[in-house]
């Protein structure tokens, strides 16, 4: 198991065919404001690679891009609502097709309240990671050895939550709620950039 730091853009055919985890670090939580990063990615099978990108960064990346478009490959997010509105607006691509681990967690695990990566992680892959870099400074010159392996972290686990969380949408007859609620993640990302992140259009408000 490695991590690979590549600038600007994913070598071509370094991930396997098939299921992505894909996750991202911004500079903050204003998708419009806050600048994309790094734009982590996993195909599972042991080796996480983190792109990253410079300040004034055109994102080109087309190798990229074109694992975060194809349609034959399903992307694993974690809050997907967030990633995919940065991947669309500094990218200009829409990673579908979805699943959020979040949502799905959500709509299965409604024994808690506790729907983190790192209590998801803990109770479905048996697995303890540190959150301790979520906020730290994702624009520097340099990547600490912490951040990347924090920025790994996010998508190292991702597969198995999804294996397990698959189930259990099956087992309490909620994976066609799930899917509806995956395939209107793109409308909600959208929304978010266009200036409705904070309100709930849907309410009677």
């Amino acid at each position: 198991m490695a991590v690979y730091l590549h600038e600007e853009d994913l070598p071509a055919d370094v991930l396997a065919p098939g299921i992505v985890a894909v996750d991202t670090e911004t500079m903050g939580l204003v998708t419009t404001r806050d600048r994309l990063c790094v734009v982590q990615i996993s195909d599972g099978k042991g080796d996480e690679h983190l792109v990253r990108f410079a300040p004034g960064s055109t994102y080109d990346a087309p190798n990229l891009k074109a694992v975060l478009a194809d349609p034959e490959r399903l992307k694993l997010f974690h809050f997907a609502r967030f990633d995919l509105a940065a991947i669309h607006y500094y990218l200009g691509v829409m990673a579908t097709p979805v699943f959020c681990t979040k949502i799905a967690s959500k709509l299965v695990r409604t024994y808690t309240d506790r729907h983190g990566l790192k209590e998801l992680v803990r109770e479905l892959a048996g697995k303890e990671i540190s959150k301790q870099q979520q906020s730290s400074d994702w624009g520097g010159a340099n990547l600490s050895d912490a951040q990347l392996e924090y920025a790994a972290s996010d998508v190292r686990y991702l597969h198995t939550c999804h294996a397990v969380l698959v189930d259990r949408l099956a087992r309490e007859g909620r994976a066609e709620i799930a899917q509806a609620c995956f395939d209107f993640l793109p409308t909600r990302a959208l929304l978010d950039i266009a200036g409705w992140a904070d309100r709930d259009i849907f309410s009677h408000e």
